[in-house]
């Protein structure tokens, strides 16, 4: 949930669960006027939705869970169908690296104009003075094309770590997008939920009001609350509908295409261990992997610009016949001489500068991923120590906090400011504990992105 919606998200879901405990106290005290006796205060909870499939299946609408949509984004997304096309391109071009020139075939006219053997200009072979048919085969000095092979194939193979990594960085886009969804639908309903439950209020409110055991003010801050709370929704639903737009823009669908009710995602791990992580991000990275491709490819890029030192051959085979006479055969052998010193020397530091940037980049990724997973191993730990603070001690302090409250209400010791006041300070813990466990997945998220797998 982004920053600026924090005010607003943090207000919905106070009425949320403010309204079925005022509800209660109402219905108690209502029922204290008509001489029943008061019913023991019930304790809130967070409405729990269905546990969500922890693989991708077939049957699971698209939409309710995190699998289905990455299912379906890797054949659908067309950022990722680019890569996956260019990827293949290069591993196409392996084949075709080491393979030999193409030869040249040459028809050679030796006096066109016939004035040696008398006649007329011609352009006709065999009607000329010699015709000469000629086969030219270049062949690259010794391990050109091998080195040239090589070459194609480590640049093929970091394309390939490449599309791991660019399928990671979608793949941690489609899971924010699906946590901001799963947090607008379940603020959505609990909205519709609570406009409910504040219709409930006020007619509560006005029998009351009726009966004389509550003013006039009371009746006029439900209604003031129905009304804020239709405000409220109003953003909750826009934030819905474009958490779904971006859902389905990742998955090239129409921005209007319905999803399913995003179901519970899956528990959080308890310990991550940082050691670990750092040693599965270095194995497993493809980011540093397509590094490592890249040093590879600068090397041998290097080693074929020495090659150049060595010249480069030609065969040729030609057929010669004269017209009128005998053909005969010649066999021709060439050598390519490197002259060019200058040239070549630059484009051999070139190659050597390559490689050097090469391994820099390595480790600058190297370097840059320890310091995003630390990062991200920081913000998952001290959510998870905040989770775990405010479930075992603010909560039940929260809880007994309201408990208390009601109780004093009930028997007039207190007034209806302070069980709302009690009840709000119970909402803002349960608030915290939910952005405390959003904050933990997404960081899990960033996590998963940067040791290449799902933890």
């Amino acid at each position: 949930m982004h920053s600026s919606n924090a005010g607003t998200q943090r207000r919905a879901l106070a009425a949320a669960l403010l309204i079925p405990g005022l509800l209660a106290v109402a219905a108690t005290v209502q029922a204290q006027g008509a001489g029943t006796p008061p019913a023991p205060p019930a304790a809130r909870s967070f409405p729990v939705a269905p546990a969500a499939a922890t693989a991708a299946d077939p049957a699971t609408p698209l939409g309710a869970d995190i699998a289905g949509l990455l299912q379906h984004a890797r054949g659908t997304n067309p950022a990722f169908a680019a890569q996956r096309a260019e990827t293949a391109a290069a591993r196409e071009r392996v084949d075709s690296a080491g393979a030999l020139p193409d030869p040249n075939f040459q028809v050679e006219l030796m006096d066109f104009t016939n004035e040696m053997r008398g006649g007329g200009t011609t352009l006709v072979p065999g009607q000329v003075g010699e015709t000469r048919y000629r086969f030219i085969q270049p062949l690259p000095g010794w391990g050109k094309r091998e080195l040239q092979t090589r070459t194609a194939a480590a640049k093929a193979d970091e394309a390939t770590a490449r599309l791991d990594a660019e399928w990671l960085d979608l793949a941690l886009t489609i899971k924010q997008a699906w946590l901001r969804y799963y947090a607008a639908d379940r603020e959505a309903a609990l909205a519709r939920e609570s406009l409910a439950l504040l219709g409930g209020l006020e007619e509560a409110t006005l029998a009351r009001y009726r009966q004389g055991l509550a003013p006039q003010q009371a009746v006029l801050r439900a209604q003031r609350e129905i009304t804020s709370q239709r405000l409220a929704q109003v953003g909750i639903e826009q934030r819905r509908r474009a958490a779904a737009a971006a859902l389905n823009g990742l998955l090239a669908r129409a921005p209007h295409e319905p999803l399913a009710a995003p179901a519970e995602p899956s528990a959080l791990p308890a310990v991550l261990p940082l050691p670990a992580l750092v040693e599965r991000a270095r194995a497993n990275n493809p980011a540093l992997s397509a590094d490592a491709h890249a040093i590879e490819a600068a090397r041998l890029e290097r080693e074929r610009t020495w090659a150049d030192r060595y010249p480069d051959y030609s065969i040729g085979l030609t057929n010669n016949r004269p017209r009128g006479e005998d053909q005969s055969w010649d066999l021709m052998f060439e050598v390519m001489i490197p002259l060019q010193q200058s040239a070549r020397r630059a484009r051999e530091r070139e190659a050597a500068h390559m490689v050097a940037a090469a391994d820099a980049k390595r480790e600058a990724t190297a370097s840059r991923l320890g310091g995003e997973i630390g990062s991200a191993w920081a913000t998952f730990t001290s959510a998870q120590e905040t989770q775990r603070l405010l479930r075992g001690t603010l909560l039940p302090q929260a809880q007994a906090t309201r408990d208390a409250t009601r109780s004093a209400f009930e028997t007039g010791r207190v007034d209806f400011d302070a069980v709302l006041e009690a009840e709000r300070q119970l909402v803002d813990t349960r608030m915290s504990l939910l952005q405390a466990e959003v904050e933990a997945r997404m960081a899990l998220f960033e996590i998963e992105k940067l040791v290449g797998e799902s933890l």
